[in-house]
């Protein structure tokens, strides 16, 4: 703990950066107390961690909320004293007895209250969702930032994320998702976005690096972007996705392969329109490319030139595949807001800018011409150049 009473009831954090005499003077003068049990508590003012204080052996708290290692308390403290500096109203692992939870740090800023999470260790899904669900029921906006240890960039620009990275996911106002991290070794601040998903774990994703002195809360919350997707690196993935989706489908996918190829198609055969890049398929928990997939046999294949398609059966079709499980959602706990049509909506906004479709009102669009299944792997070489040359500014602007 960095953060204990003294038993008048003063508090004493020490994310302040206390010289050691200063503390040795006040362990000789007071008696701590821990301001959730109540109990004592020590000073510990070793070389070897960070000052902190400590339940004594058989604590009834103890194992709750002093489970933390070295590296952890040194990122809080980091980036309690980063509030700090921007003059931002912050208090050290505040104890809010309501919801009987301790974040981190509570914060206030621009009339909204935050409760910040540094995690450094994986934590249960059920965990997670119930503390940020706490959060939200008691106004609190959390945020969540993880370890920089957690993330790797595989290589140039693409990276593995597991579902536990995803509950990070954080969108800004204007629909942007990102996943901050921090870390206190390098004293960095590293953003991972934009994110673009192909497949179930792999994603698209551009890494920045802060220094905290360059970087604000305001840029934390609210990041603008600064890089676009690579669309012939996007296409090269995908390529490689559908070969390994052909030599190692898996139990799981079995179903999908035998249904495309029911309807006379072949996975490697498949146009260029299907296995777009949309910001929001990071809600869909399968890869793009499937999810397409069945959006175009579900709604785009039946349809003739000038024939509409509502909203209303897209929902339709989209619920039954969610109810086979043809298509899987992904936990966002931060983001429980975003629906997962909000990506079908985005993919059928691209086949407008494509002149696939039209869009003739809120929930209505119209097809404009239909798409052409190539007949060769030559044809289909043909036409995914012509796509790609065509439409290479269109599809950037994700």
């Amino acid at each position: 703990m960095l953060s204990a009473q003294t038993k008048s009831g003063k508090r004493i954090c020490l994310g302040y950066d206390y010289k050691k005499e200063t503390l040795l003077y006040l362990r000789n003068k007071e008696e701590f107390i821990c301001p959730i049990c109540g109990e004592d508590v020590l000073l510990k003012l070793g070389e070897q961690r960070i000052f902190h204080f400590a339940h004594k052996q058989g604590g009834t708290c103890r194992d709750f909320y002093e489970n933390e290692t070295q590296y952890h308390m040194e990122g809080k403290k980091q980036l309690y004293q980063w509030l700090i500096r921007q003059k931002i109203p912050s208090v050290l692992e505040y104890y809010d007895k309501e919801i009987g939870q301790r974040p981190d740090i509570m914060f206030e800023h621009k009339g909204k209250k935050y409760a910040l999470e540094y995690q450094c260790s994986t934590l249960p899904e059920k965990v997670f969702i119930k503390r940020t669900q706490r959060y939200l029921e008691k106004k609190y906006i959390p945020l969540w930032i993880i370890s920089s240890s957690h993330i790797h960039s595989k290589k140039r620009n693409i990276t593995a994320l597991s579902n536990f990275h995803y509950y990070f996911l954080r969108s800004t106002s204007t629909g942007y998702l990102y996943i901050p991290s921090y870390c206190p070794e390098k004293q960095l601040f590293q953003l991972v976005e934009p994110i673009t998903s192909y497949s179930i774990k792999n994603v698209f994703a551009h890494f920045s690096f802060y220094l905290p002195n360059d970087l604000k809360l305001d840029g934390l919350l609210e990041p603008s972007r600064k890089h676009q997707l690579n669309l012939s690196s996007w296409n090269r993935e995908i390529e490689k996705f559908n070969l390994h989706l052909t030599l190692h489908p898996g139990k799981a996918l079995q179903p999908f392969l035998h249904e495309i190829y029911n309807k006379n198609l072949n996975l490697f055969l498949l146009p260029p329109e299907i296995g777009l890049p949309v910001p929001h398929s990071i809600s869909i928990h399968t890869a793009p490319m499937i999810w397409q997939t069945y959006v175009f046999l579900d709604v785009l294949a039946s349809k003739n030139p000038n024939d509409l398609i509502t909203l209303q059966e897209i929902k339709t079709h989209l619920k039954k595949r969610l109810n086979r499980n043809d298509i899987i959602l992904r936990k966002l706990p931060q983001l429980e807001a975003i629906n997962p049509l909000c990506a079908v909506i985005e993919y059928l906004q691209h086949l407008v800018r494509l002149g696939i479709l039209s869009r003739k009102g809120e929930n209505l669009f119209q097809l404009k011409k239909k798409i052409i299944i190539p007949r060769s792997n030559r044809e289909k070489e043909e036409a995914k150049i012509l796509f790609y040359q065509k439409n290479n500014r269109i599809l950037s602007e994700i």
